[in-house]
């Protein structure tokens, strides 16, 4: 099958993935944080690789969050975006680093599902890596082109199902939740769009902007300042409730797909083998600063929920998310190639 290609059951396989694809929630801290000692660490300046590329939702909370780092530990933090293949080219980097706390990765619900996605990755998501910390979850938000002459998700389903296959829609690459979640909305809705997978958010809403394609389902940070802006139209959110960046648009449950959610979440990881004290340290530190009121209303305000665990609660979300994932693309018979 070439890149970008997928299949999609029917829509009997719609129950199965709404009820894997749900809000990340807060996350239970599982195990009491061992306070940790790493005294010659950090000793370099440490990097954060954001497999997407700049200005999208990763980049935008790693940006946030580096230079309170840089002023607490008196090290550089280097955002590094190396964008491409869902993700899979920035993580396989850090899964090659040195194993010693200098290098991270932001990773995101796409993590957890490419190894069900794809039948062979470069890397392993568990034995080569460490997860470090979760940073925030959210939902997307449902936005189409202002030419397309719909202004609720009704308007839009009546638009579509009477055009199947004719309207387009942009994600952020095949398998990532801005894919998935629109498949989601597919399958409910019996209605079909045309896939057109981007190397992250930026480049497809600019897409939505230019009428190139018709729909998409970003983040809310990615997409709610084009649509204050009054480039795009925002329809809904796609969470379980309405979000307190936007109030006044509706979830996607309430506007006509009753049972219908989708939410995104995001962290940091290690390459497999980073000592557990800078573990440690490193979780102690995004908890810290994710509780800072500055950081957590710059992150509320922009549809971010800060999330905060212990190292292991997190390592046990994961795995918890890698299970779902799995049978979600089982149920539903998607399949990609890189």
């Amino acid at each position: 099958m070439a890149i970008g290609e997928c299949v999609i059951k029917p829509a009997a396989r719609a129950w199965v993935i709404l009820a894997a694809l749900g809000t990340l929630g807060p996350l239970a801290d599982a195990q009491a944080q061992t306070p940790s000692s790493a005294p010659s660490y950090p000793a370099k300046p440490i990097r954060f690789i954001i497999p997407f590329p700049a200005a999208g939702p990763r980049d935008i909370q790693a940006r946030l969050i580096a230079p309170k780092i840089t002023e607490a530990w008196g090290q550089a933090v280097v955002i590094d975006n190396r964008a491409g293949a869902n993700g899979i080219i920035g993580t396989e980097l850090a899964a090659k680093a040195p194993a010693d706390g200098h290098t991270l990765v932001l990773i995101s619900a796409g993590f957890a599902s490419a190894p069900a996605l794809y039948a062979k990755l470069p890397y392993d998501t568990v034995r080569d890596f460490v997860p470090v910390a979760p940073l925030t979850s959210g939902p997307g938000i449902l936005v189409v082109n202002n030419a397309l002459p719909v202004k609720s998700v009704k308007e839009l389903i009546a638009y579509a199902r009477t055009r199947p296959g004719q309207l387009h829609y942009g994600s952020a690459g095949n398998g990532a939740a801005s894919h998935l979640s629109v498949e989601l909305f597919s399958v409910m809705t019996e209605t079909r769009f045309g896939h057109v997978p981007y190397k992250g958010m930026a480049p497809a809403l600019n897409d939505v902007i230019g009428g190139q394609i018709q729909v998409s389902l970003p983040t809310i940070p990615g997409g709610l300042p084009h649509a204050q802006a009054g480039r795009v139209r925002a329809l809904a959110v796609s969470g379980a409730k309405r979000s307190p960046a936007a109030p006044e648009l509706p979830t996607v449950a309430e506007a006509g797909v009753p049972g219908f959610e989708a939410t995104n979440w995001y962290g940091m990881a290690a390459p497999a083998g980073t000592p557990r004290a800078i573990v440690l340290k490193l979780n102690q530190e995004f908890t810290r600063i994710l509780g800072m009121p500055d950081v957590r209303g710059k992150l509320l305000n922009m549809g971010m929920e800060p999330e905060t665990s212990s190292a292991d609660a997190f390592a046990d979300y994961l795995k918890q998310e890698i299970s779902k994932w799995a049978r979600v693309v089982k149920a539903s018979g998607l399949r990609l190639e890189m």
